[in-house]
């Protein structure tokens, strides 16, 4: 057995076990003749997956279809169930191999810090560290797209199980402590399969909050901090000018959920308050709990180490009377520490009752300064080490949290402040209606109206209800900065930004309710803008350059240390052009930006809006980073963590902190290793860039021609997909639609994503690649071919971009894909589009194996291939009992039960698949 199969065996057994406690769970609740059932269609699965037996296929198809409604819903449980238990299994096996490979001391993995830090120090980097950390910006932004369709209760047991499995990998057991462990597993596995699966309600957005909340308490809390420590202690042991050193707070993970607008009416002042509120209490909580903890283990008496001058004022001034205390200053410092937080909590959530007498701490800074007095006493005190444990991460903790926890991000449609702005100079100017004006009038006005002292806004005159909300929420940010500070919403997005009077709205609403200063050309949050379209990329640099040129946006700027964020739309774009042609676009884009901003000296921070889906620019993150454009990254990088890839990465501590190393490391990467690593060779690159604009163009015309130049091809999609049914399920506060219509503009990008991937085609992650190549070998029958696999080869941008479709195309099926086709009524027109869809897929297959050089799909991965293996005759099931489902339901059977068991494979399916949204 080769190394790797002993390695995976683990895994295997893994897998078996939890299959077998769910077997045993089945049997125990739905008796021998159901488990027999379920298990007949999984080994009629798995022959069908193994050896394309089309007699198995013949028998699944018929041992499904002869199902009451119940047996289907029991077997969808049972699949869906079992992925979950693969996507726990495969974690631990992660963790397990990661963790091997660090005590066996094997050299650095790539993606890892200490990667990082070797390449940097081995290239003769070193000293360029300090600059780079000083002005370095990492953030993953959490946000509430419900492409999660798993219930909260149900990611409870499944962090359940995965302890139990982790405990069994760290601890040498006894034999009794292994059959406890195996005990605990099971129930674990019970509770699971007794728990409902669906939500029976649709989330509001404080649930959405309290979900986000979550993954700080499993991981974000402890496992940042934990990171800074690892990193400075890395430092330090190669240099010694890093010695005692602590880093600036450069890493921060931001959330929109509570703050996003766009298209999400249920997000108001009101929830925005009491989002933030809510951030507050759970970190104030945390700090709470930290200080009790460090209060019990810093017992030191004063005759053995008084401590400093100001640690003892600081026990001297607190309430703690009790006397057994008196001779603790450590203690009784903390304990007062304690009392003026507990103080501040009341103030800022209403939460508890403080002392009486107590001054509350009235922000962050504070805190820390109390805190940095018991740090320099231990230290000045010779007690280094103590500095060194929990106190440092505590500090370390309020430093990047403060008392908002998370950067909140407001988002907002650039077409809600265009009619806001317009209501508002109706009102001071009747008969002047803004959205008659061109861009050129509307520029003159906003500056104008910027450079008056004067408001717009009057306490007597009566606004729409859109106008007033809008209002409310840029009020709400100003009494937030008040509360909790200007971090705590430090930014404004622009969706479907498309010119410059949509920022200069923005800064128009800001100056009404006093976050933006004429007279000192101040502004306190980030104005910035998202380019979604492909149109809206293409003309991005071009508009920042405009903005550049007015010497008011220019002087917001100086007020924000001369700094631009821009902010690159993932999912529209693609929707709006394809997979291939979004990825490029996105890649100009950014080029051009670079341009635009090194010649107006302004400091360019890119926010990529990336989906969990390759569809909506999703993949694996530290290649994704490394194949940015030079100059592109330059320290200081947001992107989004959305929808079930948040629990796929930080619902588990050890993977959450594997993750955040991983966007850290490839920041580093990607800002102080040589360029040349970044982008083609100049020999190599304007023909790569020359191959790609022809890729680009035949694959929009190829995509949209489909998509938006075909006949019938909105009904294809609906009848053909569960778009309908995603509609109706209750994975989000937002609707599936920007509008009340079924036309594919106004639907989400996430939607339309997951309804392909539902159906195994994964259409946005491919389509039109095989035409683009196909045309391109035409027009070079030469070289044509070689070329293609130069930039695969040497481009890293190009390689990542294939690497996505390969997993995308690895995951698809194009005869479970049929299946569903079979669903649209009308023959002729199923008949002339699926055609046009498979034709194109095996275009698309052809064409990747040519350039890669592959026999088969993610044969450079063999992880990825493992996973499909153990997990696909799983899932094949559940698209065949969905395609059922929906067949009965649409032909009238449309009672709660046959709802739900659609809503079940919909979860099912989206579990296995694991990125699907």
């Amino acid at each position: 057995m080769q190394m790797n199969e002993v390695k995976d065996e683990l895994l295997s057994s893994d897998i078996r076990q939890l299959g077998r406690l769910l077997g045993d769970a089945i049997r125990s609740h739905l008796g021998d003749p159901a488990f027999d059932r379920i298990e007949h269609v999984r080994q009629l699965a798995i022959r069908f997956r193994r050896d394309h037996d089309e007699a198995a296929r013949a028998q699944l198809s018929d041992a499904l279809q002869a199902l009451s409604q119940e047996e289907t819903t029991q077997l969808i449980r049972a699949f869906s169930f079992f992925s979950l238990l693969a996507n726990i299994a495969e974690d631990q096996h992660h963790i397990r191999r990661t963790r091997a490979h660090l005590i066996a001391g094997s050299p650095p993995r790539q993606g890892s810090l200490s990667h990082a830090v070797g390449n940097v120090f081995d290239a003769g980097q070193a000293d360029a560290l300090e600059a780079f950390f000083s002005d370095a910006f990492v953030s993953p932004v959490f946000t509430a797209h419900p492409t999660e369709v798993q219930r909260k209760s149900i990611q409870n047991c499944q962090m359940a199980i995965a302890r139990l499995l982790n405990e069994r990998d760290r601890v040498q057991m006894t034999p009794d402590e292994a059959q406890q462990n195996e005990e605990a597993l099971g129930r674990g596995i019970v509770t699971l399969w007794q728990t409902r699966l669906l939500r029976t309600t649709k989330l509001s957005v404080l649930d959405e909050v309290e979900n986000g909340l979550s993954f700080y308490d499993h991981t974000i809390l402890s496992e940042l901090p934990q990171l800074y420590s690892s990193l400075e202690t890395m430092l330090a042991q190669r240099d010694a000018r890093w010695e005692d050193a602590e880093l600036p707070n450069f890493m921060k993970v931001g959330s929109w959920i509570g703050g996003d607008r766009d298209g999400n009416p249920f997000v108001t002042a009101d929830i925005l308050r009491s989002t933030l509120a809510r951030q507050a209490d759970k970190v104030l909580d945390f700090y709470l709990g930290e200080l009790r903890k460090l209060a019990s283990q810093l017992s030191l008496a004063q005759k053995l180490n008084g401590g400093s001058d100001a640690l003892r004022a600081l026990a001297e001034s607190s309430a703690d009377s009790s006397p057994h205390h008196a001779d603790e200053p450590y203690r009784r410092a903390l304990h007062g520490i304690h009392a003026r937080l507990d103080a501040a909590r009341f103030v800022l959530c209403n939460k508890g009752k403080p002392q009486d007498g107590v001054t509350p701490y009235a922000s962050a800074a504070d805190l820390l300064a109390d805190l940095d007095v018991v740090h320099q006493s231990l230290v000045g005190s010779g007690l280094r080490s103590l500095a060194r444990g929990r106190l440092r991460q505590l500090r370390r903790a309020v430093k990047v949290f403060g008392f908002s926890l998370a950067p909140l991000d407001l988002r907002q449609n650039s077409d809600v402040h265009e009619r806001v702005v317009g209501e508002l100079f109706a009102g001071v100017q009747p008969g002047l209606v803004y959205t008659d004006l061109d861009e050129e009038q509307r520029i003159s006005l906003l500056l104008k109206e910027l450079a008056s002292p004067r408001l717009l806004v009057s306490p007597y005159a009566q606004y729409s209800e859109e106008t007033t909300s809008e209002l409310d929420i840029f009020r709400a940010i100003r009494e937030a900065h008040s509360l909790y500070g200007r971090e705590s919403v430090p930014n404004c997005i622009i969706s479907k930004a498309a010119s410059v009077s949509d920022l200069l709205e923005v800064a128009l609403l800001l100056k009404e309710v006093g976050l933006l200063r004429q007279d000192s050309l101040e502004v306190d949050v980030n104005i910035i803008p998202l380019f979604e379209t492909i149109d809206d990329l293409r003309a991005g640099p071009a508009i920042m350059a405009r903005a550049f040129g007015l010497p008011f946006y220019r002087g917001l700027l100086a007020s924000r240390a001369d700094q631009q964020e821009v902010m690159l739309g993932y999912s529209d774009s693609n929707k709006d052009g394809g997979f291939l042609t979004s990825g490029w676009e996105l890649y100009k884009a950014e080029i051009e930006l670079v341009s635009v901003f090194k010649e107006h000296q302004i400091k360019l921070r890119l926010f990529h809006g990336r989906g969990g889906s390759v569809g909506r620019g999703g993949g694996p993150s530290y290649e994704a980073i490394l194949a940015q454009p030079a100059g592109a990254v330059q320290g200081q990088i947001r992107l989004t963590e959305q929808g079930e890839v948040i629990t796929a990465k930080y619902a588990n501590p050890e993977v959450g902190r594997r993750n955040l190393e991983v966007l850290v490391a490839a920041t580093i990467q990607s800002t102080l290793l040589p360029q040349a690593q970044l982008q083609p060779s100049a020999s190599a690159s304007a023909g790569h860039l020359a191959a790609m604009e022809e890729l680009s163009g035949t694959a929009l015309q190829t995509y949209r021609a489909l998509v938006y130049g075909t006949e019938g091809f909105e009904q294809y999609f609906w009848e053909s997909t569960v778009i309908a049914e995603i509609a109706a399920l209750n994975i989000g506060s937002r609707p599936a639609s920007r509008k009340k219509s079924t036309s594919i503009e106004d639907l989400r990008a996430i939607p339309w994503v997951l309804s392909w991937a539902q159906c195994r085609l994964m259409l946005p992650g491919w389509f039109g690649f095989g035409s683009a190549v196909q045309s391109y070998l035409a027009a070079y029958p030469a070289d044509g071919a070689e070329v293609l696999r130069g930039m695969y080869k040497d481009w890293p941008f190009f390689t990542s971009l294939l690497s996505n479709m390969d997993m995308v195309l690895a995951k698809s099926d194009i005869a479970i894909a049929g299946k569903y086709a079979e669903l649209v009524k009308d023959e002729a027109l199923r008949v002339a589009i699926f055609t046009r869809i498979r034709a194109e897929y095996t275009a698309t297959l052809d064409a990747l194996k040519l350039i890669t050089g592959q026999e088969e799909l993610q044969q450079a991965n063999p992880l990825m291939q493992r996973s499909i293996r153990n997990r696909f005759p799983y899932i094949d099931p559940l698209n065949h009992v969905q395609v059922e489902l929906l067949q009965r339901f649409r032909e009238g059977k449309q009672d709660a039960a046959a709802r739900t068991g659609i809503h079940l494979s919909i979860n099912g399916i989206a579990a296995g698949l694991r990125n699907s949204g």
